[in-house]
């Protein structure tokens, strides 16, 4: 998401040759990344860098790129533009996994997933998925009729962002879709850098991300973020660690979706890879930042 505005293209070229050589494959972008600067960035490194077919590539679309009726939306003619657009920029003949990066009321759900078996047909998709969609929206799409079925849904997910658990995490287990958690470091709030103030070099202090972060700076991110910290200090690891492990281990999670700025943040996030948490200590987690769940989620019995 930061290649092209935070992460210049020689960062993005560290970045992706340690992630390839610690074993990654998955690389997730959209078509509105820095306003499809992400996706020519990562055209540029494939093959250079590393070889395509060693990378599982994901992009998306539905978020508006320009004006004009085929500009942005669901409908068949915005979406399969927009394939055209993402192919282009990255320079491939296909997408491994393509996905609806949101919900469009305006469009009946039929035509968007025509859009996506058209896509898979014609060989310019391999996988189809969404994201951000709420319980509801999952389901339905996930019933109605396809020549391809969903695999996965990109939610954002993370010890401070537990909603999706309330009725998505249970919908996509229930239609076999597996999650893909963005934001899994509470929009880095979670790594513990702004416990005490906002650091200069920061998400939280740019002009385009300090909204974004914002959102996870209360007084319950704070209980959390200690329970984080004290856990990563008990296990002789980062809080980065601690978090991230959290999430890879709930429930039908495949893969937290993580967005480092630079090189030394991606490492970071890759030593969680080691780091499994204790029973103790994850129970400790759950309980700290467990939701509410209110009738009918919660069992009535």
């Amino acid at each position: 998401m930061t290649w092209g505005r935070d992460t210049d293209a020689d960062e993005a070229a560290t970045q992706l040759m340690a992630y390839a050589d610690a074993g990654g494959t998955l690389i997730d972008t959209a078509d509105v990344y820095s306003e499809g600067e992400a996706e020519r960035i990562l055209g540029t490194l494939l093959g250079e860098v590393v070889p395509r077919d060693e990378l599982v590539l994901a992009t998306k679309a539905v978020a508006r790129r320009t004006e004009g009726p085929f500009g942005g939306g669901a409908s068949r003619g915005a979406l399969l533009s927009a394939l055209d657009g993402s192919l282009h920029r990255i320079g491939v003949d296909h997408i491994d996994l393509w996905q609806l990066h949101a919900w469009d009321a305006g469009v009946p759900v039929e035509e968007s997933l025509s859009a996506l078996d058209h896509a898979i047909s014609s060989g310019k998709v391999r996988y189809a998925g969404i994201s951000n969609y709420s319980g509801w929206q999952l389901a339905t799409a996930a019933l109605t009729p396809t020549t391809y079925p969903l695999i996965s849904t990109q939610v954002e997910y993370s010890l401070l962002e537990r909603g999706i658990e309330r009725e998505v995490a249970p919908a996509a287990l229930h239609h076999g879709l597996g999650l893909l958690p963005w934001a899994p470091l509470g929009r880095g709030v979670l790594t513990g850098k702004y416990r005490n103030g906002t650091p200069p070099d920061s998400r939280g202090a740019s002009a385009h991300f300090a909204g974004y972060v914002e959102q996870h700076r209360n007084d319950r991110a704070a209980r959390i973020v200690q329970a984080v910290s004290t856990a990563a200090e008990g296990l002789g690891t980062s809080a980065l660690c601690v978090a991230l492990a959290w999430v890879r281990d709930r429930p039908g999670v495949v893969a937290p979706v993580v967005g480092a700025r630079d090189t030394n943040q991606l490492i970071a996030s890759l030593e969680a890879e080691h780091l499994t948490l204790p029973p103790a200590i994850r129970a400790a987690l759950d309980d700290v930042s467990a939701i509410e769940l209110g009738y009918p989620e919660r069992p009535m019995l």
